[in-house]
């Protein structure tokens, strides 16, 4: 059977060049701890050190600004809870918005039940916060402001350039979530006038379980989550993940190296997917912003279907894609991002996102809509709440036949 990726936004597959250089340092002399004196730990070291210096170029950022984390999450968890237990005695007051990744939004409530004030933000139709609600938001309490850079689900892209401004002007510390948008749009930490910045290792070909935050050079922030040893600068105790981080570092110099190609072609790709969804494919809507969308991301909804039902039945097909998040796939709960949106609950059980990569193929999308328009077809008949809908359309039409007074005429 053919089996098509399309859940980049997920995890992506590790680049040949990283996974090599990954293996060097799980292999042969390549073992020593990085915080050991001798020899092997000075070689490891000096490795390590250099893929601090890959990470940090890809960003804007100097070297020792970078602090390496086991991923996304704890990158997140790391900022959000350094500037607020650092700040306290500044304020209590931090702003979010309401389509976040878990690991802002559950964190952020979790500094709710200690004493700490929490704006969750409202967003468009295209999931994205005003600027106008964010400025109104900020108050002499307010330490710290957390939006993410591009939305995980819907692909749209934040204002995060305005913000930092924003929050700069007003003296408040700026953490975004680039996760999702390093590798394929420009991240630069000075361009975006951010103070603290989350990315993740498998998201850009690199390896899982290992991650990295940007911290400003003179940002307040403090170590809360892991207390041990003096690794990382005092700022994240325990023996670093040397393989992962030689890794993140070959993978971070990689995709800032070839993102301008690669995000060009994978919009095209995206395009033409987009297009021949949306119009060989009847109630169906693309969601998040039209134009200001990650370049590999297309996600829509599917009127009167179960998007459980679509995935399974196009992993039969061998196609896989993804509901929304992938840490909420066990979820029953329709995507907090969707409902943020103002998508009704019936219509966001009824999601799908579609992320490519850089191994996509322009057939690849051939054989999708050669693939979906069946499935939707079959499902649809199936679907109860479509069959009420056709009853429903039907009974008017032939209302029209014995009343001049319909309202379709």
């Amino acid at each position: 059977m053919r089996r098509i990726y399309f859940d980049h936004s997920a995890t992506t597959p590790v680049r040949p060049e990283v996974a090599k250089a990954m293996y060097e340092y799980l292999k042969g002399e390549n073992y020593g701890n990085p915080t050991s004196l001798h020899y092997f730990g000075r070689k490891v070291r000096k490795a390590l050190e250099e893929a601090r210096d890959k990470v940090a170029a890809a960003i804007g950022a100097t070297a020792n600004e970078i602090v390496f984390t086991s991923g996304g999450t704890e990158s997140d968890n790391m900022a959000i809870h350094g500037v607020a237990y650092s700040n306290k005695n500044k304020g209590n007051h931090i702003i979010t918005s309401a389509v976040e990744h878990h690991a802002v939004l559950n964190t952020v409530k979790a500094l709710g039940k200690e004493g700490f004030t929490v704006t969750i933000l409202p967003v468009d139709k295209y999931g994205m916060v005003r600027m106008e609600d964010v400025a109104n938001a900020i108050t002499d309490k307010t330490i710290l402001i957390t939006i993410m850079h591009a939305n995980n689900e819907v692909g749209t892209i934040m204002p995060i350039k305005e913000i930092g401004k924003l929050a700069r002007s007003r003296g408040v510390i700026f953490h975004t979530d680039a996760v999702q948008s390093f590798g394929k749009i420009p991240v630069d930490v000075n361009d975006l006038e951010v103070d603290l910045l989350s990315i993740s290792g498998h998201k850009i070909y690199g390896p899982k379980g290992v991650g990295a935050l940007y911290i400003r050079k003179g940002t307040r922030w403090r170590q809360t989550l892991l207390h041990g040893g003096a690794q990382e600068r005092l700022r994240r105790a325990g023996t670093e993940n040397v393989p992962g981080i030689i890794a993140m570092g070959v993978a971070s110099e990689l995709a800032a190296a070839n993102m301008e190609l690669e995000s060009e072609y994978l919009q095209g790709l995206r395009d033409s997917l987009i297009s021949e969804v949306t119009g060989r494919i009847s109630r169906v809507k693309l969601t998040g912003h039209p134009a200001l969308r990650l370049p590999n991301h297309a996600s829509f909804t599917f009127e009167f279907i179960e998007g459980e039902s679509m995935l399974l039945s196009l992993d039969m097909k061998g196609v896989a894609a993804s509901s929304g998040s992938a840490c909420t796939s066990g979820s029953l709960e329709p995507s907090h991002v969707l409902l943020s949106m103002g998508i009704p609950h019936e219509v966001a059980h009824g999601s799908i996102r579609l992320t490519l990569g850089i191994d996509n193929k322009p057939e690849d999308v051939s054989y999708f809509m050669e693939v979906m328009p069946p499935i939707v077809e079959r499902l649809r008949a199936m679907s109860p709440l479509d069959q009420e809908t056709e009853f429903a359309m039907n009974s008017d039409c032939a209302a029209c036949k014995v009343s001049s007074s319909c309202s379709r005429t």
